[in-house]
């Protein structure tokens, strides 16, 4: 039993690993709720913090990657402002990259980003804008060693925007896939 718990530990943390979409930031891509699996060592895995049901800190390292995040992949990661919870979004820049947004059009190294497919928007006609980097941001270039994301439901998301990059070392995994929908 011992050892059927040690592998599950070590598949989870190094591997795959389930999550549960939390909020709307990524509708109608993926739907509050769904549950999903999340490729773990496409972007080299990361050891725990700390030993499991403890506070004790322990030694951090991380496996070398397949490869690096590109734009379009949707990750899960430790927010920058609170490393404890996770945020899943959609990579719309990497490294060296310049992003830019003018009026919701999203442009990285000046060429415009297509919406995601299932992408939400409000129309400003209805709603106007409130915070100025929701709906202009930039240009600015992603420093080395970051990315620049966004959710698909562009105007109820709390993403780049508004805290900055996200550090590649945040990254836990790729989505996968949905294993579970309420809605579908």
């Amino acid at each position: 039993m011992v050892y059927v718990l040690i592998f599950a530990f070590i598949i989870r943390q190094f591997v795959v690993q389930a999550f549960r979409i939390p909020s709307g930031s990524m509708e109608d891509t993926l739907l509050v709720g769904d549950f999903l699996l999340v490729n773990k060592f496409i972007y080299g895995a990361s050891s725990p913090d700390r030993i499991p049901f403890t506070s004790l800190e322990i030694p951090h390292f991380r496996l070398p990657a397949l490869r690096e995040p590109r734009s379009g992949d949707i990750i899960v990661f430790r927010c920058p402002r609170n490393p404890y919870k996770d945020f899943i979004k959609r990579v719309i820049a990497t490294e060296g990259q310049t992003v830019e947004i003018k009026d919701k059009v999203v442009y990285v190294n000046g060429k415009r980003v297509p919406d995601p497919p299932k992408s939400k928007r409000i129309d400003p006609r209805i709603f106007p804008a409130g915070l100025s980097n929701r709906d202009n941001f930039g240009p600015a270039r992603v420093p080395p060693g970051m990315v620049f994301v966004m959710g698909d439901n562009r105007d109820n998301s709390y993403d780049s925007r508004y805290w900055g990059w996200v550090p590649k070392e945040n990254i836990e995994g790729k989505a996968m896939i949905i294993y579970f929908s309420w809605n579908k």
